[in-house]
């Protein structure tokens, strides 16, 4: 599963509410704040909206596996 690492690097300030929300609506609440989430195309859509005001980082990863084992 690939996640995203998004980080607010601007203030919301003196942008329209639309950015302020998208920026609330991906969880990013202050300056410097982190947040880690699933790659969708809806998450991909709200980063080109705000793309201005966030720095991204890609991870790579596995699914999780399972706790369960077949025998």
């Amino acid at each position: 599963m690939t996640q995203i690492l998004v980080t607010q690097k601007r203030s919301g300030i003196g942008q329209t509410g639309r950015q302020r929300a998208t920026l609330y609506g991906l969880g990013l609440r202050r300056l410097n704040h982190t947040v880690t989430l699933r790659d969708t195309p809806a998450i991909r859509g709200m980063i080109v909206k705000v793309q201005h005001l966030i720095d991204v980082k890609v991870i790579e990863g596995e699914a999780p596996l399972s706790t369960k084992r077949k025998r």
